[in-house]
């Protein structure tokens, strides 16, 4: 008997796709019989003869149609069980059919799509035959590597990796080269196209992978101008967790009879993961964190906050009391995010602070932890945050930090996944200050039994300690104890009290305030991370209605980049080739230039304060009234 590998997606990481794992880390399948070694073993001196042997139907993946060379890869590898959405969406796609696929990553929808794209592939023409689409260049790669890797048997194969934050030249270089398969984001494919470098005129194949992600981010203009570009006879496969309006009219637009394939996960969030959640206000989290992870037995922790200034403002908090945390948002080059996630998988940083679209493919072993410092607002961002750790059978632990403001929206995920949720408490004072001893004790005992290694040897300090104590008389536990705090240093080994939230039965006034202060955590708004004044200002933004631009796409941008609430953001008057939009008038520097490098309609805003004829030219074009919406 032996465990026959999985193909799964292994939450899109697939960089075990061929190569399977005995580990835990590998995703495998419950025991199944052996698939039948007789083709390895047909030249046996003594073989049963031909006539007594029944006919044995093809399984497997040999029973989809796929190419024989893939069937060999996957033999080598060891896979030889399909996910259910590779047996219903494997024959579908060599048929010719359009797909519509609804499923969760970890399902094996990259292999349901490559595995066909490989066997229609003729690698012996060197144009572009096959674009695969991705919400994100973490995603690009990790699926470019998974069809590079099921490849392998397919000489002449190239796949060029088109995406955001690397240089052009080696993406050129694949394309002159001839690459069969393109795997890109919609922003930098859409550079390429407007450039010319880029031709898709021989594209079969067009697969949309993440697509409700993609358009949540606001890309659906460019896929829906990449359409137009396409070739009329061409196969399209979107595939997307969750099934929106907008993907249904996409659906609807640009496929042809697609085959509708849902594949449900088993259970929505992880059965190895214990979830529990804690009710604070925001102006306590910092501190409740601190105390969560002090308490908290983990290897690595990952942290989810709302937005990339938040990565910035909780790894600072973090940082300031003691902890080893890094940030990870779209701001970093790739080279500097797989250096992060390197120094989290080999232990030099234990805290990871993100937001959503920064941790998508994000799969490292040594999570055990994972914190919602912001509650997602949809149990599927709360389903993928979670399922970061408690990963291939091992045990994990979730908590969230929920206002009250967003206590219903904790018993919505709750029904959602239908899995319960423990409420728990900020550890208290005393609870901390135990760990804390315990492991400073853990450490003395650590270095007596000599588990704690490297320095000079335990005689030269015994020598030490025993000619002080003969030198002074002193006391052998006052000495202890003065060494102990040596080695402390100036940082205070126990911690002070936290003050206490607000009793359970007190309920804040209609606006989510207490004490005059607004509770930051309530309502849909974003707390700004400065003090945002009366005063407006107006902005010009480069994009118009030249770029199909609208003022929601605007609206989520600048909400989202700074952190304000759209009640901060007044008139928008969108004209051909910019856009004005009134601020507040102390926007500082830094939030300005993330503002400017944002994209918006496929393009950077490139946000500054407008001139003086623009803002006489708006005054006098409209009358003063609500913003457009």
């Amino acid at each position: 008997m032996t465990n026959a590998a999985v193909l799964t997606d292994h939450d899109v990481e697939l960089v075990d796709v061929i190569a399977p794992s005995t580990s835990d880390d590998a995703d495998t399948a419950p025991e199944i019989p052996e698939a039948a070694d007789e083709a390895t073993h047909q030249n046996d001196e003594t073989p049963e003869p031909a006539a007594s042997e029944p006919d044995v139907p093809a399984s497997g993946f040999a029973a989809l149609g796929l190419d024989e060379r893939l069937l060999g890869t996957l033999a080598e590898a060891g896979f030889e069980t399909p996910t259910p959405i590779q047996t219903e969406t494997i024959p579908l796609l060599l048929d010719g059919r359009d797909v519509l696929g609804l499923a969760q990553t970890g399902t094996g929808k990259t292999a349901a799509f490559a595995l066909p794209m490989l066997s229609a592939i003729e690698p012996s023409q060197k144009n572009v035959q096959a674009l695969v689409l991705t919400p994100t260049r973490e995603l690009a790669i990790q699926v470019a590597e998974a069809i590079e890797r099921l490849g392998t048997a397919v000489r002449g194969l190239e796949v060029v990796q088109l995406y955001g934050g690397a240089p052009y030249g080696p993406q050129l270089h694949g394309l002159r080269r001839g690459g069969q398969i393109v795997v890109g984001t919609p922003g930098r494919v859409a550079d390429h196209l407007e450039k010319g470098t880029l031709d898709l005129s021989n594209v079969a194949h067009f697969v949309l992978d993440e697509a409700d992600e993609m358009l949540q981010m606001g890309f659906l203009e460019e896929v829906e101008a990449l359409f137009e570009k396409l070739p009329d006879q061409r196969q399209v496969a979107l595939f997307s967790a969750t099934m929106p309006a907008a993907i249904r009219e996409v659906s609807r637009r640009h496929l042809n009879a697609p085959a509708e394939v849902s594949i449900k996960s088993k259970t929505q969030t992880g059965v190895n993961t214990r979830q529990r959640y804690v009710v604070l206000p925001e102006r306590l989290k910092a501190d409740a964190l601190s105390r969560v992870l002090q308490v908290e037995d983990f290897d690595a922790c990952l942290v989810f906050v709302r937005t990339r200034q938040n990565t910035t403002d909780v790894t600072e908090a973090l940082n300031r009391r003691g902890f080893a945390a890094v940030a990870i948002s779209g701001d970093l080059s790739q080279v500097q995010r797989e250096k992060t996630i390197a120094d989290l998988r080999s232990g030099k940083i234990d805290v990871l602070v993100a937001t959503d679209v920064a941790a998508r493919g994000l799969d490292v072993d040594r999570i055990s932890l994972v914190v919602n410092h912001d509650l997602p607002t949809d149990p599927e961002s709360y389903v993928h945050r979670i399922g970061r750790t408690g990963r291939a059978g091992r045990s994990g632990e979730a908590i969230s930090f929920v206002t009250r403001g967003q206590i219903r929206t904790m018993r919505m995920i709750e029904g959602v996944t239908k899995q319960k949720a423990e409420e728990m408490s900020v550890p208290g004072t005393d609870e901390v200050n135990e760990v804390r001893k315990r492991r400073f004790a853990d450490r003395i005992t650590g270095t007596l039994d000599g588990t704690v290694t490297g320095g000079d040897p335990m005689d030269v300090y015994r020598g030490i300690v025993g000619d002080y104590v003969a030198e002074t008389g002193v006391d052998p536990l006052e000495l202890a104890a003065s060494l102990a705090k040596m080695v402390q240093g100036d940082k205070p080994l126990l911690v002070e009290d936290l003050p206490a939230p607000p009793p359970r039965g007190e309920r804040p006034d209609k606006r989510g305030a207490r004490d005059g202060k607004p509770d930051r955590g309530q309502g849909r708004g974003k707390a700004p991370s400065w003090d945002v004044g009366s005063g407006r200002d107006t902005y010009r933004i480069d994009v118009g209605h030249n770029q199909r631009v609208r003022p929601g796409a605007i609206v989520g941008a600048i909400a989202n980049e700074a952190g304000l609430d759209s009640a901060h953001i007044g008139h928008i008057d969108i004209r051909p080739d910019h856009t004005l939009v009134e601020l507040p008038d102390n926007v500082p520097g830094p939030v300005v230039k993330r503002l400017q490098r944002a994209r918006v309609a496929g393009r950077p805003m490139g946000l500054r304060r407008a001139s003086g004829d623009e803002k006489a030219s708006d005054r006098g074009d409209r009358p003063r009234g609500p913003k457009r919406r």
